[in-house]
């Protein structure tokens, strides 16, 4: 068990730099998700079940859509993937 929690740990930190590195908004927002979804896998290990299912709905779910929302409505997607296509 020992073993699992370290690679949590280690793909937490890689989320959490990554999420900085990341040029593309809609990546950032994936990689940002996807420490959410680490993190409660994390506090299920530490029996702290709600909390996990909090981080879950709010850090994953609630967070990630108003996101995506946002970068919708300020068409951040639509000229990532414009610009994208035009440099190839």
């Amino acid at each position: 068990m020992d073993y699992f929690m370290y690679i949590l740990l280690f793909f937490l930190v890689v989320c959490a730099v990554a999420v900085s590195f990341t040029k593309n908004l809609l990546n950032a927002v994936l990689v940002f998700m996807s420490y959410s979804l680490i993190m409660s896998i994390v506090w299920i290990l530490l029996e702290s079940p709600d909390l996990a299912i909090t981080e879950a709905a709010v850090g994953a779910g609630v967070t990630s859509i108003l996101f995506f929302v946002t970068l919708k409505k300020i068409e951040a997607i639509r000229k990532e993937n414009k610009d994208e296509q035009t440099e190839k």
